[in-house]
């Protein structure tokens, strides 16, 4: 079965259904690539995946471990350069709640962050900045 099906609308448009669930996203060029960034542009969602993917892998590793790390956030900044045009760069940005981390805890955290599939399959000149407040 395939992952998913995307359809091209029209307008620098598309829709993108995920065939398990049925849940769509829909992209949108971004201002500075002749679109209306109206939704997520499709660089917008390769950085945002890092994020989504290194907050799941710790929350796997925090739950096996026996914390948690609940209500936790990260804000995602891209970075794009040209010639071509591409994302030079991933700042991501967690805020974890007081929860008193140990030690133990914090390096759990920040191994499965770097380690998530995500960021294991990015190019390596896509640096990944990544940013850990406890």
């Amino acid at each position: 079965m395939a992952t998913s099906k995307i359809t091209y609308n029209g307008g620098l448009r598309t829709t993108s259904v995920h065939e398990r669930s049925g849940n769509e996203i829909i992209t949108d060029a971004p201002v500075d690539n002749h679109g209306k960034g109206e939704a997520f542009s499709p660089t917008d969602l390769l950085a945002t995946s890092l994020g989504n993917c290194m907050l799941t892998i710790i929350g796997i590793a925090s739950a096996a471990q026996g914390f948690s790390i609940d209500g936790a956030t990260c804000e995602i900044s891209k970075i794009m350069a040209e010639n071509p045009r591409r994302v030079s760069e991933i700042v991501v940005n967690f805020q974890f709640p007081a929860n008193g981390y140990s030690e133990k805890d914090k390096t759990i955290i920040e191994r499965s962050a770097r380690t998530c599939p995500v960021a294991m399959s990015l190019h390596p000149d896509i640096k990944q900045t990544v940013s850990f407040n406890y």
